[in-house]
Parts: C-alpha cells; sequence; structure tokens
C-alpha cells in the first residue's frame, strides 16, 4: 500500500481489514462493513516479522472461534453467543510465502507442486522461471496450442 501516491517511497504500510462476509453480496463491500483491524506502518515490510503483528488477531480470532463471546443484539433485543472464523486472506505470493511460512522463492517455490516444481534456471540472468504450470490448463484451453511461446512442452 502506497498510502502518498509516490511510487518511489521507501515507506511501506500494510493494511489488515476484517470484512463481515454472512450480509449480502452487494452489502459486504460497502465501507461501513469494513474494519481496519491495524495499520503495519514501517520502513520495509515485515517480512517474518508479521507473525508479532498478527498475533494479537489471531488470538482473539480464536476466541471468537473456540468460546465465542455473549453479544446484546439491539433488533431482537437478546444476547447471543457470538462466534467469528477466519474465511480468507488475500495477499500477493510473497505476503502468502510470510503468513504461512512457506518459501516462496527458489527452485521449489510451488506451494502446491512443491519438490516437483518444473523451473527452468536462466543461463546469463541467473533467475528461476517457472515454466510447467501450463500442465494445470485444461486440455482445450488457447495457451495448450502455444508451444512456441512456451517451452514446447
Amino acid at each position: 500500500m502506497n498510502p502518498y501516491g509516490n511510487l518511489s517511497s521507501k515507506h511501506s504500510s500494510w493494511s489488515v481489514l476484517l470484512i463481515i462476509y454472512n450480509l449480502s453480496y452487494w452489502l459486504c463491500m460497502k465501507r461501513k462493513y469494513m474494519m481496519l483491524s491495524m495499520m503495519i506502518s514501517g520502513p520495509r515490510q515485515p517480512g517474518n516479522d508479521i507473525v508479532v503483528y498478527l498475533s494479537p488477531l489471531i488470538k482473539d480470532l480464536r476466541l471468537l472461534w473456540d468460546e465465542g463471546v455473549e453479544v446484546f443484539d439491539t433488533y431482537e433485543k437478546v444476547n447471543f453467543n457470538f462466534r467469528a472464523l477466519l474465511f480468507c486472506t488475500i495477499n500477493d505470493f510473497l505476503a502468502y510465502g510470510n503468513l504461512s511460512g512457506y518459501s516462496v522463492k527458489g527452485h521449489h517455490a510451488c506451494p502446491i507442486c512443491k519438490e516437483n516444481t518444473s523451473y527452468h534456471q536462466l543461463k546469463y540472468g541467473r533467475k528461476t522461471c517457472y515454466i510447467g504450470h501450463r500442465r494445470f490448463l485444461k486440455c482445450n484451453h488457447p495457451y495448450r496450442r502455444l508451444k512456441k511461446a512456451f517451452n514446447g512442452c
């Protein structure tokens, strides 16, 4: 997230939003149903230290999942046991590595393929390319016919 619009900024901000998903689809993405639970700000990304920031949130989510919290419903005028769960996370691939603890760099960077990751080391650029993921496409997908654009396999 680049809060000031300067793409060459040396400042990093990570926002953690909580969204209520048991509402109608046209309501759940409205601003009033999104909660900014935390803003991680600093000169660089939190990296593997993100656990330090997220541990209080994880602790609260575990409480809401395991035991629940007694809450008052003003519409029905009754108390009920409120429970919650983490439905999904939306993040880029590098943040996925930080959140899951999986290495998303190197020869075995695919979390699905793991040791069977198909990779190719570029001769002059010394970069790793992951070229074998076309095999997961459906048989009639248009990319399957583009063998010259890929490695031919």
